[in-house]
């Protein structure tokens, strides 16, 4: 095994791990999933039946990632955070029998490539999260995030602009924008921002 799996988590005999990839104590990694290499896989967190991650992916403690979400490389997951996958949720059909799970639609949350969902944030299904972009802590996400955008609140609104670092940018111009820390460009066209080559 190329990988580690800690004492008391557990992994499907099924699941596809990736080379130097981590899943810690008391983390569940259901059938059918497949991890990059160089996750992290936080203690308790949650991956569903045939999630897919990309490449360093990091899942921290407690998050949730339900079926069938789709992770690109490079992102980050919070504490506590989930990624539903039931856009109407109930246990029982009108009958009130319980339902199983051919009972419902299963959709996903959709990540881009080094997007960042913070500690305690929710992105309900179905949800696309734009590469690099940022999601606050505790938020709510209800509908598509693009790239580079920073959103908070519930729910989640943009309130400014990320760079690759993850810092916020600041505005250089009319529709200009750079990071403080890389000093990277972009340039805003519309409610999108684009990187500067």
């Amino acid at each position: 095994m190329d990988y580690l799996v800690a004492p008391g988590a557990d992994v499907d005999s099924r699941a596809v791990v990736g080379e130097g990839s981590k899943i810690w104590h008391l983390a569940q990694v259901r059938e059918e999933a497949v991890l990059g290499r160089g996750c992290i896989i936080g203690r308790g967190a949650y991956i569903g039946t045939g999630v897919k991650l990309g490449d360093n992916c990091k899942v921290q403690n407690y998050a949730l990632v339900y079926e069938p979400a789709v992770i690109a490389d490079g992102v980050f997951i919070g504490p506590a955070a989930v990624l539903t996958n039931d856009t109407y949720p109930r246990a029982v059909s009108p009958d009130g029998s319980l339902k199983g799970g051919d009972d419902w639609e299963h959709v996903g949350v959709t990540i881009e490539v080094g997007a960042a969902i913070g500690a305690r944030a929710v992105c309900v299904a179905p949800v696309t999260i734009g590469a690099w972009a940022t999601v606050g802590s505790g938020a709510v996400v209800v509908k598509d995030v693009p790239a580079f955008a920073l959103v908070v609140g519930v729910p989640a609104r943009r309130i400014g602009w990320v760079g690759k670092a993850g810092h916020p940018l600041v505005p250089d111009g009319d529709q200009d924008w750079v990071c403080p820390a890389t000093g990277a460009r972009y340039k805003q066209v519309g409610e999108t921002l684009q990187e500067v080559e």
